[in-house]
């Protein structure tokens, strides 16, 4: 009995054994998976075409058919926006027309506005960026350009100066016309230009803002609500660490969201131009900042002042023959998180042969590094002075001929007596 109670004892422990090596196996199996949560992946997007690019570096992480030509709809409104901006006083009174109201069909948009109705540039930019305001953006038209057509023509010219290649407009609010398209990748030169002037950027990140009351309209209830919901604290989308800028949707267009980020230490737009419905934009915008704060990070490779290298001067005294190169500003490299900086090699160049005296501060040469294709620079500066050796052998040498012309002048004059 004894025996058999032995066997049944190895057999349980046996089983058991098994039983904690399929669970840790099962464990293993998860950990893994979550890991793959952060793998180099770019996301499903399901809209016509898409881009994500780093603003300082201009490093495009993420891209999706974004040279194709689509139609922008309302995200046309950011240029308008940036052109008024540039060409008018914000307390400038802007006088609303017959024309600017007449020309938004019944189904857009509008603040309302008022034939005849005297408001502030201001005013109607933001009734522009927040609620998209197709009447806003013919009055500002008309007061910037002179007619539609006159500041359409503003607006393509000023879109080839930013270095738009396939960009084409016709009005300033992108109401649907065949003539009137754009590509992901110009929005994306559009909206960053449009994001360094701090007037546009405030606007576009302002959640709320209410009309005040004018000649025509004498109560101050024209509530602008921002139509990005990254924006608004009370949406589920609300991020804070979205800074703007606009929303636009027409049948053709479909729905469209430029959103600019600030991350991690990382800057960049997103463009979404063509998606399914007004919920898929935001979404898939947020898997693109998901993707980018998962795979992407801002990596200092060196502090301002950091000694990066030695060299010898020539024709240096002993003590400050040994020079040190420090560099004379921090470089900041976006890096996908799978490179680690310390194997990023530096290229170093020296400018010309190094002789004594230098002076600390002098610019001396270069380091560069290329990371992720982005080409990195800074200059490289004496970390402090070098002082010119004195050369004693020139002064025996000249005291010597000295001594010698010294001589034969003596002696020639005796000769002569």
């Amino acid at each position: 009995m004894l025996k058999n109670k032995r066997k049944y004892c190895k057999e349980k422990a046996k089983k058991n054994i098994y039983k904690i090596a399929l669970l840790l196996l099962i464990i293993f199996i998860i950990l893994i998976n979550n890991l793959n949560v952060y793998a180099v992946e770019p996301p499903s997007i399901n809209a016509k075409s898409a881009i994500v690019v780093e603003k300082n570096t201009e490093k495009i992480m993420y891209e999706k058919d974004a040279y194709n030509q689509n139609y922008p709809a309302s995200v046309t409104k950011i240029l308008t926006a940036i052109l008024v901006i540039e060409n008018c006083n914000l307390d400038d009174i802007v006088t609303v027309s017959q024309t600017a109201i007449s020309s938004v069909p019944s189904d857009y948009v509008v603040a309302p506005l008022f034939v005849g109705e005297q408001i502030r540039v201001e005013d109607l930019l933001y009734a522009l960026m927040l609620k998209s305001c197709n009447d806003a953006a013919y009055a500002l038209a008309e007061h910037v350009g002179g007619s539609n057509q006159g500041f359409a023509d503003m607006m393509n010219k000023k879109a080839e100066e930013i270095g738009c290649k396939n960009t084409h407009f016709v009005n300033p609010n992108g109401i649907h016309n065949n003539n009137h398209y754009t590509t992901a990748y110009d929005l994306y030169l559009i909206s960053n230009y449009a994001m360094k002037n701090e007037i546009f950027a405030k606007i576009v990140s302002t959640h709320e803002y209410t009309l005040p009351a004018t000649n025509m309209y004498k109560s101050a209830n024209r509530v602008m609500v921002n139509t990005n919901q990254f924006i608004n604290q009370n949406s589920s989308f609300y991020d804070e660490n979205v800074k703007g800028i606009k929303t636009g949707t027409t049948n053709q267009a479909g729905n469209c969201l430029i959103t600019d980020v600030e991350k991690k230490g990382l800057e960049y737009i997103i463009v979404v131009l063509g998606a399914d419905n007004a919920e898929s934009k935001f979404k898939e915008t947020k898997k693109m900042i998901d993707y980018v704060s998962n795979n992407f990070a801002l990596v200092k490779l060196h502090d301002k002042g950091e000694i990066i290298t030695s060299v010898d001067v020539k024709n240096a005294t002993e003590e400050t023959q040994k020079l040190n190169l420090v560099i004379s500003d921090e470089i900041l490299a976006m890096n996908n998180v799978e490179v680690k900086s310390d194997e990023i090699t530096p290229e170093i160049k020296i400018t010309g042969n190094l002789v004594a005296p230098i002076q600390e501060g002098q610019q001396i040469g270069t380091v560069k590094y290329i990371v992720e294709g982005i080409e990195y620079t800074a200059d490289l500066v004496a970390a402090n002075n070098v002082e010119k050796k004195k050369n004693y052998d020139y002064i025996i040498v000249g005291g010597i001929c000295a001594v010698v012309i010294l001589l034969f002048i003596t002696v020639k004059e005796k000769s002569k007596k």
